[in-house]
């Protein structure tokens, strides 16, 4: 699953009204005060019961879908029939997809086909929800049971889901990426022993198995002798001697054994190779987290190398790369108390108001419902805040249509970034 925490709108989009009717086509509008971002159905458009297509969407979900819903390999397969990206890195055969899914008649219904078709179980299973609570239900089921890919493109789609499921369903995909793990090498030379092991084990198995099998038919062979045998000594109307009786015996004996060892070989072969594929594919999983935690700490690096570049040139300190967060009161939940003074510097030498409460270790967790309020944007590091805290936050952030965002560790460099993703959403919404 490639997720694209490139968007940071979830995390500015105030909760809408609920909506029964089927929502149209969707649109992003400015709202007034604070310039949030909020999805609404284009009422430009007609409402009926099909579901969405994906040019239909407005151009800010479709690098999530793209991203979520589609592999490269199934993406480079889309755009080859276009004869587009052949030679294409990753990157730019993803902002190929991204660029095509707003244009119909420029080949994005072969997305929608391939979306379709890839997601046909999933879009059947949520098919069955006739009333949006239904839809939602399914939508909490699947996220739990990390089964995002067709279920978002299924939920999107949907005819009753409304723009408040979208920005839900939206936002935890977003949030998924903000809780994977640190590239680890490690585990990237692990999965590579793993199947390394399980090719060698098959081979194994497999030479195991000719070996039983031509058991089997060396016993069989004997056994039809002996039995040739016991019938030309019945035609002779002779009893066997004893040492005839004695010899088939003793082949018996011998074959059942050689029998016997080969199959409890066999299933001591099986378990390791069920024990081998469990552990390749719990490697697996591993580096995927490991994958998208990567991909997060080089967007980070990226906003705060640009920081950096900008402050180095006096010549470039009033350009877009100047951090800049002044009017904006930003409350530090959590966190290192000795990186406290920092955080505050940073903060207020960017032009912004700091707040800070640690969470509840000395001070009481009944004053963070009265700093929320004062605050424009609450900030906490995932690795450093209590779960009473974090509830707290989430519970009155949405009762006050305040915006909170986890921080992957408690770090400057990672307040660094949510800063200047501030900065960016409120010169995108001043820009609207």
């Amino acid at each position: 699953m490639a997720l694209d925490p490139h968007l940071v709108l979830s995390a500015n989009l105030p909760r809408p009204a609920p909506i029964a009717a089927r929502r149209g086509p969707l649109r992003l509008v400015a709202r007034n005060q604070d310039g949030a971002l909020e999805l609404e159905p284009d009422e430009s458009q007609s409402h009926d019961s099909r579901r969405t297509r994906i040019w239909e969407f407005d151009a800010s979900l479709h690098c999530s879908i793209v991203g979520t819903c589609l592999t490269t390999t199934e993406l480079r397969h889309v755009l080859d029939k276009l004869k587009i990206g052949a030679t294409a890195s990753d990157h730019e055969l993803h902002a190929s997809g991204v660029a095509l899914a707003g244009r119909r008649e420029a080949g994005a219904k072969f997305l929608q086909k391939a979306l379709d078709r890839r997601h046909r179980v999933a879009v059947t299973r949520y098919s069955k929800a006739k009333i949006l609570v239904a839809l939602a239900a399914l939508w909490a089921e699947s996220l739990k049971q990390g089964d995002i890919p067709g279920s978002y493109w299924a939920v999107l789609t949907h005819p009753l889901a409304t723009e408040e499921l979208v920005k839900q369903a939206f936002g935890d995909v977003h949030m998924l990426s903000h809780l994977v793990g640190a590239a680890n090498r490690a585990d990237i030379r692990r999965l590579r022993e793993l199947e390394q092991e399980n090719a060698v084990l098959a081979d194994k198995i497999e030479r195991q198995q000719r070996r039983l099998q031509e058991g089997f038919v060396a016993r069989d062979r004997t056994i039809q002798r002996l039995n040739e045998m016991l019938a030309a000594s019945d035609r002779a109307e002779s009893p066997p001697t004893p040492n005839a009786e004695e010899a088939a015996d003793g082949a018996l004996r011998d074959l059942n054994r050689h029998l016997a060892r080969e199959i409890a070989r066999r299933e001591r072969s099986d378990a390791r190779a069920s024990q081998l594929a469990a552990a390749l594919q719990k490697s697996d999983d591993a580096l995927q987290r490991s994958e998208r935690r990567s991909e997060t700490v080089e967007r980070e690096l990226e906003l705060i190398e640009a920081h950096l570049a900008a402050l180095a040139e006096p010549s470039t300190a009033g350009s877009a790369d100047a951090l800049d967060v002044s009017g904006i009161t930003v409350l530090y939940v959590g966190g290192r108390a000795h990186q406290t003074p920092q955080i505050k510097g940073l903060i207020e030498s960017a032009g912004g108001r700091f707040l800070h409460h640690d969470g509840g270790i000395e001070q009481s967790s009944g004053l963070l419902p009265g700093l929320i309020g004062r605050a424009d944007r609450v900030l906490f590091p995932i690795d450093c805040v209590s779960h009473e805290a974090v509830a707290t936050i989430k519970r009155v952030s949405r009762a006050l249509g305040r915006s909170y965002e986890p921080l992957r560790t408690a770090s400057l460099a990672c307040v660094l970034a949510a800063l200047l993703r501030m900065r960016g959403s409120r010169e995108q919404a001043e820009a609207q």
